[in-house]
């Protein structure tokens, strides 16, 4: 998906503009997909364990990252720069969930 964009976004559509904005955002977010893998899968963990308040801290900055930081971003540097905020809130969700799990104690 990351490595070839063009061709995925081409799997869903043949309008020539959605295909590059659809590739662009692959190229930019795509990497930030594995830190939502982790996430999630840390998240289970939590909740498997009945330690939810930092998976909901995560949850909520990935939400106010890509949200806020697509309106600061989005302003500056168009809908590159809205992309770059929805990889980083994914990133961030997934780096605070593991450190979560990381720091807590398991029994």
């Amino acid at each position: 998906m990351t490595l070839f964009p063009v061709h995925f976004a081409s799997a869903f559509t043949a309008d020539a503009e959605v295909v590059a904005i659809a590739s662009r955002a692959l190229r930019i977010i795509g990497p930030a997909y594995g830190a939502f893998g982790l996430g999630m899968a840390m998240y289970f963990a939590c909740q498997g364990a009945g330690l939810m308040r930092w998976p909901i801290v995560a949850s909520l900055s990935r939400f106010g990252l890509a949200v806020g930081g697509g309106a600061l971003l989005g302003a500056r540097f168009g809908l590159d720069g809205q992309f770059v905020a929805v990889a980083l809130g994914i990133t961030a969700y997934g780096a605070v969930t593991a450190a979560a799990v990381r720091r807590s104690v398991w029994r």
